[in-house]
Formats: structure tokens, C-alpha cells, sequence
């Protein structure tokens, strides 16, 4: 039984999510960034890292920008290069990154001359990295088609050891405890790095580095007991930060399903540069849809720093911007992980009414999006009795409201990053309580004028008059005078302002073009169709 909202205050507020990006698309078609250039090397097969452990990439993208030569990104310049020399696109990179290519001056000679030269041969490099790249999700959509992915909500649990080689271990225990998705949370501040380490590592704190490296180790070890337990289990890590854009190209070279993707939390919980990290996401989101990454948004954030009953609304309105940015990235609904939390003081009455509200809001208004649901932590104590009663709840309303993807709450969230044993007893309790009410949902009739249906409605509505003032103001305003979670960032400040850049008019970007001619987001994802 559906809750009986309106459905023209739904398609209103789409109009309205339109008309706040607007403006900024037509800044992403005008701009990039030293990032979106940095995973253009990636996907063209640049990696790896010099004597003093910087990135090749960064090398070849500070180097144009000290010459000059960025605002045409990294992709003409390096095949006129190549072309040059006769060297590979590789070995074109490292001379451009040691100052040893051509100058700037006999390189725009050669752009000059020979214009169409360039541009063919790092088109068709480009073509034959996507071919390559689309094998692999071929490959991995089949595996998770042999092998399913389980019932929804699927469970979601996190390992944070910092040692890539302790999380591995831990991943499996999880995997064969019952868990659906494996998150491997990144080391703090790994967000406001513009680089991407390179290799495994052994150290972080409060998580682990997110590599290329340390993604391939995990993939292989969730497979190998994927086969073990005739089940899929799917990979997460985080695309957000200064690096969002490589973080992505990694992901679809190493396996992955998901990733925390979002640039509104970056700008309000890392205070990274509005316009950067927008322009960063768009791109990176333009290639997880078209290699069928689920995105998972991170307006649950909101409500650590606002009251959850109170400032509901500010979430539903951000989903409908992040689902829009989506839309604009050729995301299919079907890939757009939209985020919520389980937040709401446990202390209020009929605070668990209210919670089943909002999650049956949300997964209502957007029925074809796997929606990820959030634990608990803001009122979480060091009581882990009381903790665990919380959880059992947020569970429960889970299975209630049919979401898609649980992260699991673990009874020591206030004390420590969980043990073994602790995700052992959280997927425990998930397990039984989603067996236990499976079908629930369908007993139920909503009264049209109870509490909960006339909640849902307060915050459809106070979501559409906040939708219609941004449209009004723009989003840089609205972030300005702290319209979500209420924090408060500068357009011009942040971090990472100075990798925006304007491109020039003859810049190219040839994995934009291809993507934008692909026709649409890929269908290999091997997500089934929601019903």
C-alpha cells in the first residue's frame, strides 16, 4: 500500500531540480578541472609514479599548467607529442611530465599543421580504452548474473583497519557472516588529497587509502568467496574529494559496484571548492553511468549537523538536485543510490512514525533508485543495549519501507570502529529482523490522515518551497547562506579552486564525446529491474 502523496508537488519539484542545474551544466560544458585531465591519462593507460612517489599523472598535468598549455587539456598535447616523437601515448606522458617534449611554441605549430592528426589518434586510443574497459563489465555483469546478489535490503557493513591487508580478512569474515556489500572506508582527509596514492598500503587512520592497488586485492578476495558462498558480493569505496574523477577511473578498471559520489557533501563536510568539485562530478559521473556503477549520495550527512525532524525536508529537496545532476550525467535511475538516515531524536514521540515516513517518502518518489539507507549515530550512546535496540528498529522500518541497501549500525558505533564480532551481531540482527517481517509492507494500509502519511506530506511540501527558492537564488547562494545541514560555504573558497580551469577553444576531452555519443548509460551493470 502506497502513502497518498502528490504526485504534482513530485513532478513539480523535478521542474524546479532542473532549473537549479541548469546553470551550472552550461558551466561544466565550459570548464574542467586538473582532475578530469588527470583521469583522462588514467584512461588513456598513464599510471604509476616517479622516483619521489608522485603520480605520473600529476606530473604531466602540472607540467601543461606550468607551461601554459592546460586550458586545451592533456589530450591533444600528448598526442602531438607522441606524434612528434613516434612514441607511445605512455612514453609521450613521461617526456611531457620531465619538461623533455617539444615547446609549447612548436607544439601549437604542430597542432597547426597537422590539426586532424592528433585529434584521430587519441580518438582512436580512446575508442580502443573504452572498448577494453567495457569487457571488463561485461565480464563482471555476468559473474554477478551466475551468481545473484541476494534479497533486498542488501546488507552493507564497512571494514576501516588503514592496513589493506588486515581489511581483506575482515571483508571475507563479513562476507561469509552474511553480508551483501563490502565498504572499505577511506583513511580521513584521503578526500582533500589531489593525488591519488599508488600501491598497497599498511597505514591510515580512520580507514585506508583508496589505490587502484588495494581495490584489485580487495576485488579478488570478494570473488573468490563469492564463489564460495554462491552468492555476488559487491564493492564499495568513495569517488568524492579533489579526486573523484581518478577515484572513478579506477573503479571501472579494478571491478567495483559502487561509490559514495557526491560533490555537495564535499563542498559542505570538506569544504572543497563549489565549482570544482561539481565540475569533477559530473564527469565522474558520466562514467559510472555509462559502466553501470551504482552512486551512493550523501544527504544522510545532513542530519549529523541539523535536526533530523526538523530539517527532513532539506534532504528530500538535495535528492532531487543529486537525481537531476544524475540525469544530466546519463545516469539511469537504476544507478542514482540516493541517501537517508535513520536520525530522528529516539527520544521524541512517535519519532519511529515519523522515521517510516520519511523512508517511505523516499522510496516511493523514487521507486526505480536503489535507495541506501543510514544507521543511526547522532543520538548513539556508549549504551550498547539501548544502541542495539535503536538498530533492531532502523532495521525494521528497513524491511517495512522496502529500501535497497542498509548499512548495518553497529552496537559499539559510539565507541570504536567495530570489531569482528560486532558486525557478526549487527548482521545477525538485520538478518532475522528482514526474514522475520519480509512481507509486511504488503499487511499494511496507510491511514490517509494519520500521523504518518500527513508527515510525508509536510515534508513534500516544505522540500518544494525550498526547491523553489533555490531555483530563484542559484545553488552557489543557496549553499552560501547555509541552506543544507546548515553550514555555510564561499563560492570562491574551498579547497581546490585553483584546479578549475576554462578551456580553451580548440580543448578536447575525447572520452566526454564518446560517452555523450554512447546513446545512454550502459546496461551491464547486472542490477535487476526494480519492481
Amino acid at each position: 500500500m502506497k502513502l497518498p502523496i502528490d504526485l504534482e508537488a513530485i513532478a513539480h519539484a523535478r521542474q524546479l531540480a532542473a532549473q537549479v542545474a541548469a546553470p551550472l551544466l552550461a558551466y561544466f560544458g565550459r570548464h574542467s578541472t586538473v582532475a578530469i585531465e588527470r583521469a583522462v591519462l588514467r584512461l588513456l593507460g598513464i599510471d604509476g609514479v616517479d622516483s619521489a612517489g608522485v603520480p605520473w599523472p600529476n606530473r604531466v598535468v602540472d607540467r601543461l599548467q606550468a607551461n601554459g598549455q592546460i586550458a586545451r587539456g592533456v589530450a591533444l598535447p600528448l598526442a602531438e607529442v607522441a606524434l612528434q616523437t613516434g612514441l607511445t601515448l605512455p612514453e609521450a606522458a613521461l617526456l611531457i611530465a620531465e619538461d623533455q617534449a617539444t615547446s609549447p611554441d612548436e607544439l601549437s605549430k604542430v597542432a597547426l599543421t597537422a590539426a586532424a592528426a592528433p585529434r584521430q589518434l587519441i580518438m582512436e586510443q580512446a575508442n580502443r580504452c573504452l572498448a577494453d574497459l567495457q569487457a571488463r563489465r561485461a565480464e563482471r555483469s555476468r559473474l554477478r548474473a551466475e551468481l545473484g546478489l541476494g534479497t533486498e535490503p542488501w546488507k552493507y557493513v564497512i571494514v576501516a583497519t588503514g592496513n589493506i591487508f588486515e581489511d581483506v580478512p575482515q571483508a571475507v569474515l563479513a562476507a561469509r557472516q552474511g553480508a551483501d556489500i563490502i565498504a572499505v572506508i577511506r583513511s580521513t582527509a584521503q578526500s582533500l588529497l589531489d593525488y591519488v596514492p599508488f600501491g598497497h598500503t599498511t597505514y591510515g587512520t580512520g580507514g585506508t587509502y583508496a589505490t587502484g592497488a588495494n581495490f584489485r586485492l580487495m576485488r579478488q578476495a570478494l570473488d573468490e568467496v563469492g564463489q564460495e558462498q554462491g552468492r555476488y558480493i559487491q564493492l564499495t569505496n568513495y569517488a568524492s574529494g579533489l579526486c573523484m574523477p581518478e577515484i572513478t577511473v579506477l573503479a571501472l578498471q579494478e571491478g567495483l559496484d559502487m561509490l559514495l559520489n557526491d560533490a555537495l557533501y564535499g563542498v559542505l563536510f570538506r569544504d572543497i571548492n563549489f565549482y570544482r568539485t561539481l565540475t569533477d562530478q559530473n564527469f565522474s559521473r558520466q562514467l559510472s553511468g555509462w559502466g553501470g556503477i551504482v552512486i551512493n549520495t550523501g544527504e544522510d550527512n545532513y542530519l549529523t549537523t541539523a535536526d533530523a525532524f526538523a530539517e527532513g525536508h532539506t534532504v528530500l529537496a538535495s535528492q532531487f538536485i543529486n537525481e537531476r545532476f544524475a540525469w544530466e550525467a546519463k545516469m539511469s535511475s537504476r544507478l542514482i543510490g540516493l541517501g537517508h538516515a535513520f536520525e530522528i531524536d529516539p527520544a521524541m514521540e512517535d519519532g519511529l512514525l515519523y522515521e517510516i515516513a520519511m523512508a517511505q517518502l523516499v522510496r516511493q518518489i523514487f521507486p526505480d533508485s536503489p535507495i541506501k539507507w543510514m544507521p543511526p549515530t547522532k543520538h548513539v550512546t556508549g549504551n550498547i543495549f539501548t544502541t542495539f535496540a535503536h538498530q533492531t528498529l532502523f532495521n525494521l522500518v528497513g524491511a517495512l519501507t522496502s529500501q535497497s541497501i542498509e548499512l548495518l549500525g553497529m552496537l559499539t558505533e559510539a565507541i570504536h570502529t567495530p570489531f569482528a564480532a560486532d558486525r557478526y551481531l549487527a548482521l545477525k540482527n538485520a538478518s532475522y529482523t528482514f526474514q522475520f517481517a519480509r512481507h509486511l509492507a504488503g499487511e499494511i494500509n496507510w491511514q490517509p490522515d494519520g500521523r504518518i502519511a500527513q508527515r510525508a506530506g509536510q515534508v513534500l511540501a516544505e522540500a518544494v518551497a525550498l526547491l523553489e527558492r533555490i531555483a530563484e537564488e542559484g545553488l552557489v547562494n543557496a549553499i552560501q547562506r547555509g541552506a543544507f545541514a546548515n553550514i555555510v560555504r564561499m563560492p570562491d573558497g574551498g579547497k581546490g579552486f585553483a584546479g578549475n580551469f576554462e578551456r580553451a577553444a580548440d580543448y578536447l576531452n575525447p572520452f566526454e564525446i564518446l560517452l555523450a555519443e554512447s546513446g545512454g548509460p550502459a546496461r551491464a551493470s547486472g542490477l535487476p529491474a526494480r519492481s
